[in-house]
């Protein structure tokens, strides 16, 4: 492979390479933005505006409220809420009082939440109330001694903060019953933080900011670990890369972004959140993006410059009857990521917007963009697209050596926005790192002449459902614990929905066994995506001679 092919595709203007040390930390870069960008908008949410300048404050009162707590420098803080303004509060408070984020999805399952906050070391939490119940189901066994309680209403006002808590306690029934004594309200942390004093800690670009967990190779969920100077490069080599149709927005508009996805996932985190406040942009929180019709409404407000999103929500957007009802004309930049993007999709998309969805790459333990496609072209290339600045990538074969050009071949990522490993698991970390600082990203891809990427296979077993990963280890692990199971597999199968589904197939031990009561058993233990869409029952299941199940010859011929 020749040095560096794909930089003939770049557009005029986007550099080779950035510079991540121009900031000392995620905080510095923050704190530049709420000086330079104080009276703009940083966040819109359900109808009310939240200043640079009110993030500032509200972080700081809150920043200085763990610090009295007594948490030690590097200490992990999780937080377990959707797109609600008390989540960048929280991340630039726990940042700025030197922790360690945590996100953690707020669908989580008592036992995947006990997992995650065990092994990050969680010592406090900011939670939303609705989730409340299933934190105390499992709050025993964790580390956790602090619980910041959030409501959807909190920063909203008193008068419509009060109602729409109302709504979503009372009509909605959004809360279930939890008794969490110990836990301290959103607005009541800030108004103690305040009085407090804020003693600034040293943080350098090396300083942990954020454990991002995602299966890995084993199935078993583990932390990324994101250092500052990681998700830094990661902001400045996205900005650099939207630069071309980004840079001239007329004056009296303030870069305007949607965040759809969720902010405890990384694509929403960096590309969504940290981007934003690096670009002084106003960022849409839309806390339930399956509620069509209230996204169109929220959209419709607004003059839209950037929407990251993965191809079901673009998918269910463009086929809406409403779609129509928001102003598409200003929209530079439609991000695709997360799962591969339907061609069909794409196309619909362009016919309505005019802007084309530009299919990129990445993962949790790349924070996560690694390659895009270029964001002046017109054409759905069916790609990842090029490695963006400062990034390298290659093919590696089975024994690790670069393949022959046109061969396929394990994707392997070199860049400065590479993890620094898993968290605690250094024999986990040594299986995916090459010798020579590649991350060895368990997706098979091609490399054409021009240097652009296209995955075509997966070397683990992972299934993709909308962009989140689910691993069979793990589902197979909660499945094999019914007691009428006697053994089980799971696959994924092509959706037109969700990009692929889960299929679970299974011997059983009991003959009575039936599909509710394995439905019911995973609901209880395993969040949404991560359900089966089949559920099939076999006499047996295909082995290898040593009796390994191979799932592979479940799945049906290509």
């Amino acid at each position: 492979m020749t040095a560096h092919t794909w930089l003939s595709a770049y557009p005029p203007g986007v550099p080779a390479e950035i510079d991540p040390t121009q900031y000392q930390s995620l905080v510095a870069l923050m704190e530049e933005a709420f000086a330079k960008y104080a009276n703009r908008v940083a966040y819109s949410f359900m109808g009310v505006d939240i200043s640079f300048a009110q993030t500032d404050r509200l972080s700081l009162s809150v920043a200085a409220y763990l610090q009295g707590l007594g948490l030690a420098k590097g200490d992990r803080v999780a937080i377990m809420m959707p797109n609600v303004p008390q989540y960048p509060v929280a991340v630039a408070a726990i940042l700025r009082a030197g922790y360690v984020v945590v996100n953690v999805n707020p669908l989580y399952t008592p036992r995947e939440l006990e997992h995650q906050l065990k092994d990050a070391g969680a010592k406090a939490i900011f939670i939303l109330e609705n989730f409340a119940s299933t934190l105390q189901k499992c709050l025993p066994a964790t580390p956790i001694k602090h619980i910041v309680m959030c409501a959807m209403g909190d920063q909203l006002g008193l008068f419509k903060g009060a109602l729409v808590n109302y709504v979503v306690r009372s009509r909605k029934k959004l809360v279930p019953a939890y008794d969490l004594p110990q836990a301290v309200r959103f607005n009541a942390a800030v108004a103690k933080g305040g009085k407090s004093g804020f003693a600034k800690p040293a943080l350098n670009s090396n300083d942990v900011a954020v454990l991002q967990y995602t299966g890995g190779t084993t199935g078993v969920s583990k932390g990324a670990v994101l250092l500052h100077r990681n998700l830094i490069a990661n902001v400045l080599q996205s900005e650099a890369w939207n630069q071309p149709v980004m840079q001239d927005l007329p004056a009296d508009q303030q870069p305007t972004s949607v965040c759809a996805l969720p902010l405890y996932h990384i694509f929403a985190f960096t590309i969504g959140m940290m981007l934003s406040m690096r670009m002084g942009g106003k960022l849409l929180l839309i806390p339930n993006p399956r509620d069509i019709p209230a996204v169109l409404k929220e959209l419709q407000k607004h003059t839209i410059h950037s929407f990251p999103a993965v191809n079901t929500l673009f998918n269910g957007l463009a086929n809406h009857p409403d779609f129509n009802t928001v102003d598409w004309s200003h929209l530079r930049v439609s991000l695709g990521g997360g799962t591969a993007v339907q061609s069909s999709v794409a196309k619909l998309w362009f016919e309505k917007t005019g802007c084309p969805i530009c299919e990129g790459y990445g993962l949790s333990e790349t924070s996560p963009s690694v390659s895009c496609n270029p964001v002046t072209g017109k054409e759905f290339t069916g790609t990842i697209g090029v490695p963006i600045p400062g990034t390298a990538m290659k093919l590696l074969d089975e024994d690790g050596n670069l393949c022959a050009p046109g061969e396929r071949g394990e994707i392997a990522i070199k860049g400065p926005q590479v993890m620094a490993g898993y968290w605690q698991r250094p024999e986990e970390t040594a299986k995916v790192m090459t010798a020579d600082g590649y991350f060895k990203s368990g997706d098979i891809g091609t490399m054409d002449e021009r240097g652009y990427f296209k995955i075509v296979d997966r070397k683990k077993d992972m299934i993709l459902v909308s962009g989140f990963n689910v691993f069979p280890t793990e589902l197979e692990d909660v499945v094999a614990q019914l007691a009428g199971v006697m053994e089980c597999a799971c696959i994924g199968m092509p959706d037109d929905k969700t990009g692929e589904a889960v299929k679970l197939v299974i011997v059983k031990k009991d003959p009575d066994l039936t599909e509710a009561a394995v439905r019911a058993h995973c609901r209880e233990n395993l969040t949404g995506y991560k359900q089966p869409k089949v559920v099939e029952f076999r006499a047996d299941l295909p082995k290898t001679p040593v009796g390994k199940i191979l799932r592979r010859e479940l799945r049906p011929a290509p």
